[in-house]
């Protein structure tokens, strides 16, 4: 099966030539040219990877890679600006790579395959009693069934299973789920915390911690 790449850049014409060389050797493309509508396209599909340009409308690069960064999609990024401060900070935020504009399209092949190949040498699997998430399929299941969650639930588990036993706050929770641009209520994490408890059956394992948050307890 064909891997399948989302191309967001703004710019119509390098957009055209990234998805023509990559169809050239195989690879399933998809283009946008907005940040948000990336966005709702990544929580709708599955996407091996994605190419991402920084200066794009509706929500830059780094703003869209903040909201991504749980979904474990490597994100390579494609961009005009070289300087230091940029990239350090696009690989802060747990991007796979960065390549400044113009770049020859041999060396972003060469690249595409190289993170590729580090993401698919296994399923990396989190589990919390009969609890498994599958991070690369994005799948959750229970008893073996597949549960279907919200893209919040999903990211919120994923989070309490990567820091198992430790209490996160319901502020902690916010940032790293909703993301700094969200102004909301704490409520929302107690409203989803709820549903997770009741969808997995994680009642005894999903602790609240009084007046600081949650803990997953193993």
């Amino acid at each position: 099966m064909n891997k399948r790449i989302l191309i967001v850049e703004d710019d119509v014409n390098i957009s055209k030539i990234i998805k023509m060389n990559l169809n050239l050797v195989n690879y399933d493309t998809v283009e946008v040219f907005d940040g948000l509508v990336a966005l709702e396209l990544i929580n709708k599909e599955k996407f091996d990877l994605i190419l991402l340009d920084v200066m794009i409308p509706g929500l830059d690069g780094f703003a869209l890679m903040e909201r991504i960064k749980s979904y474990d999609i490597p994100v390579i990024f494609l961009t005009a600006k070289n300087s230091v401060f940029d990239k350090v900070n696009g690989l802060k935020l747990g991007a796979e790579d960065y390549m400044v504009k113009p770049f020859e399209a041999i060396e972003l092949l060469a690249r595409i395959e190289t993170v590729l190949r580090r993401f698919g040498k296994g399923e990396k699997l989190f589990q919390i009693n009969n609890v498994k998430l599958f991070l690369h399929k994005r799948a959750v299941t229970l008893d073996g069934e597949t549960i279907e969650l919200t893209p919040k639930e999903y990211d919120l588990l994923l989070v309490l299973l990567k820091n198992k036993n430790i209490a996160l706050s319901r502020e902690q929770l916010l940032d790293r789920v909703w993301g700094d641009a969200y102004f909301g209520e704490t409520r929302t994490v107690d409203m989803h915390i709820k549903s997770l408890r009741k969808k997995l059956n994680l009642h005894d394992h999903i602790k609240t911690i009084y007046k600081i948050g949650y803990r997953l307890e193993d």
